[in-house]
């Protein structure tokens, strides 16, 4: 099974990809737009791609790729982000001057920086493509913040794990397939719709949801491309009752101009 991710090998996407199909092959791609248009050219089985995480907020440009691409969410998972310190072997913490990574991975270690005043926090395009650098160049005074898996796949030495901030640093992620394929179904939906720029549009499209008694999970607004304060609205929901979904939507098509499903599929388990 070929999954396409956004990013190097080595990345916490490719690790989420092995959580979600341990025995797919990983197939890296340098831009988010790629990812979507292998899948939808059928050049690869199905995609993995994160959506939101628990400290930086929503991966906007994939809400706007899922609305525009024919693609549905057949499953989700959370994976916990765990930075790790990772240098060529031989390399020492107390040898490191220069610390590369994605600048959000960055920002997310701020008090191992403090702790480490020499240090100097370097942004890079990707934290595993940061691995990757790091250990082609081999310099012993060079770092990089990655997942455990990068270094694997780059021979890197982990010096220092469990680096970030906060310990409640989750990514949810979508393992997503073609819209032509059937989905599996399941108690969570994910929609987009747009509703008239009149007042009390929203709310009403709202209030379907507490009558038929859903849980909503979250709520994004993005902009439409072209039509300047004009807007889509993200929406996931849950349903204790299958039936309510499809009536759910009924009613929403009736006061939206435009609803499309972005999947049905199981909810991740909870947190502990």
């Amino acid at each position: 099974m070929r999954i396409a991710i956004q990013g190097e090998l080595g990345s916490f996407s490719h690790e989420a990809a092995l959580d979600l199909e341990p025995q797919a092959t990983i197939v890296p791609c340098p831009q988010s737009a790629e990812v979507f248009k292998l899948l939808e050219n059928a050049e690869v089985c199905a995609a993995v791609i994160p959506i939101e995480n628990s400290l930086a907020g929503s991966v906007v440009e994939h809400f706007d790729l899922l609305f525009q691409c024919q693609v549905q969410i057949e499953r989700e998972s959370l994976l916990r982000i765990r930075h790790n310190l990772i240098g060529v072997p031989g390399s020492t913490v107390e040898g490191i001057r220069r610390v590369l990574s994605h600048p959000v991975a960055l920002a997310q270690c701020r008090r191992f920086f403090g702790q480490h005043p020499k240090m100097s926090p370097t942004p890079f395009y990707d934290t595993a493509g940061s691995v990757k650098h790091v250990v082609e160049q081999g310099h012993s005074e060079a770092a990089a913040i990655a997942s455990e898996q990068a270094a694997l796949t780059y021979g890197g030495q982990i010096l220092a794990s469990g680096i970030e901030d906060n310990a409640a640093n989750y990514t949810r992620f979508f393992l997503i397939r073609r819209s032509d394929r059937p989905g599996p179904g399941g108690d969570k939906v994910s929609i987009a719709f747009t509703v008239e720029n009149r007042p009390g549009t929203l709310v009403a499209a709202l209030q379907v949801f507490a009558d038929y008694d859903t849980n909503l999970c979250k709520v994004e607004s993005r902009p439409v491309h072209g039509q300047p304060w004009q807007y889509v609205f993200y929406l996931d929901y849950q349903v204790s009752d299958p039936a309510a979904t499809g009536a759910a939507l009924e009613q929403l098509r009736r006061r939206c101009l435009l609803v499309k499903e972005l999947g049905r599929y199981p909810a991740a388990r909870p947190l502990s």
